[in-house]
């Protein structure tokens, strides 16, 4: 057992390397030697904490502060409704809140909150670490927060140090930490001792790809849709990253040729993981989905399908959903169910859909994601997003939201139509007809969730 900051620490950070953000910037050192709490921290020794902060460095300084002192502690992400706090206090047992920024709405929660300064106290000593519990909001979460329960041990089961301090990495990631996603990226640089650039939502995406390279970054994290987003943008300028990561959604094959073509000389990575089930396993062979022989085979991570969803039992899985009225995490046999749906072909697995997203067109099943990858292989597609739309005779039938390359392209009604229909052309001939969306609609932009991903809450 051994905390974040200690194994900070033991990673012996170079002096100069540091976790910034556009405005601010702290270095490793300064999170590994001293204290934002100092003799405050005291009172929160085995008590549950909530990390509520405004400022992404203020989250990893908080999460520096409190593993191995708070018995658990709670990480919010940003988008947390504040409406949602007190029902978050109570299933999480709340006894105080950590924030970097005061805040009345915190304070009249009715639990004691402590405000993080910069750090530069000395770090009150312990009598003992405990092994702190880490609870994370689930994604895609509707209606009242759910959470999980996980170990650190579990949280950096995936991570695996650098050999020497010259072949340290230099992480940034398009995710913000305070999500599952973005949380490993921030465990992976502090527990290598690695400096790590953080992203800022508000900063448009050519700075912050210029910030990018001037911060020198070497290795690079996001959803698909956020590397579409760069593809989509022109060449990036001087970002070359040597490694190059995907998860959160299905990686398709369009979107892992475009990287290829325009980081030749970087590893491309896609890796499937969740707030429960962990990191499960990453492929870097350049082709979606990944190898059927990962199915069944013995060892610390194993999968198989049942009904063809997607289950994994691992010691990376988070241990429970947390709650009382929480229902279990696991299967009889140990196993997490994703409710990703898998289809084997070829001794390839590929990743369908999610088994909650189907759409049902007069009783055969349709998997969106399915749908759009297709569309997604057109040249002037940029994105999509496919729908149910109630049909009297079938039920439902697919429907189409598509984002283009260039819209100013498409200039004329005869061209939108001739496009509309190249695009279900090209359906047509790679899917069942009723697969096939029935209609198409262009559209300036596609919603995304904070985290990245397609907003489907209103598919």
């Amino acid at each position: 057992m051994t905390s974040l900051r200690a194994r900070l620490a033991w990673a012996t950070p170079d002096p100069a390397s540091r976790v910034e953000a556009p405005e601010e910037s702290l270095t490793l050192c300064e999170l590994a030697n001293a204290s934002g709490l100092g003799p405050s921290a005291a009172i929160l020794a085995g008590r549950n904490v909530l990390v509520r902060t405004e400022r992404q460095i203020g989250a990893a300084q908080a999460l520096l502060e409190l593993d191995g002192l708070a018995g658990r502690l709670v990480l919010c992400p940003p988008d947390l409704a504040a409406e949602h706090l007190p029902h978050v206090l109570g299933v999480a047992e709340i006894d105080a809140i950590v924030t970097d920024v005061a805040a009345p709405s915190l304070e009249a929660l009715g639990v004691p909150v402590l405000v993080l300064a910069a750090p530069g106290a000395p770090i009150p000593e312990m009598a003992t670490e405990c092994d702190s519990e880490w609870l994370l909001f689930t994604s895609g979460t509707t209606g009242l927060p759910k959470l999980v329960a996980h170990s650190l041990a579990a949280l950096t089961g995936a991570i695996t140090p650098a050999l020497s301090v010259g072949a340290r990495p230099v992480w940034a990631s398009f995710y913000d930490i305070r999500r599952y996603g973005g949380l490993q990226v921030l465990l992976r640089a502090l527990t290598g001792g690695c400096a790590l650039a953080l992203c800022d939502p508000e900063e448009p995406l050519p700075d912050h790809l210029r910030r990018l390279a001037r911060f020198g970054v070497t290795h690079m994290t996001g959803t698909p849709s956020h590397w579409r987003r760069l593809l989509m943008s022109g060449r990036p300028d001087a970002f070359r990253p040597s490694y190059v990561r995907l998860s959160g959604e299905i990686a398709d094959q369009p979107v892992l040729d475009g990287l290829r073509s325009l980081f030749p000389h970087a590893q491309i990575v896609h890796a499937y993981a969740s707030t429960e089930a962990g990191v499960v396993f990453e492929v870097d062979d350049g082709r979606e989905g990944f190898p059927a022989d990962f199915l069944g085979r013995s060892g610390p991570i194993e999968m198989k399908l049942d009904d063809g969803s997607l289950r994994v039992r691992s010691p990376r899985t988070s241990t429970r959903y947390v709650g009382p009225d929480a229902g279990p995490l696991f299967d009889p046999e140990g196993f997490v169910d994703t409710g990703d749906i898998i289809e084997v072909r070829d001794g390839r697995c590929r990743f369908a859909g999610r088994r909650n997203g189907v759409i049902n067109v007069g009783g055969l099943k349709v998997h969106p994601e399915e749908v759009e990858a297709v569309i997604n292989r057109h040249p002037a597609v940029r994105l999509s997003m496919v729908r149910a739309r109630a049909n009297p005779i079938t039920g439902a039938v697919v429907t189409a939201d598509v984002a283009l390359v260039d819209p100013g392209a498409v200039t004329t009604a005869e061209g939108v139509c001739d496009l509309r229909a190249s695009i279900l052309a090209m359906c047509r001939s790679a899917l069942p007809p009723h697969k096939a969306p029935a209609t198409i609609r262009f559209v300036p932009e596609l919603t995304m969730t904070a985290g990245g991903k397609l907003d489907r809450s209103h598919a």
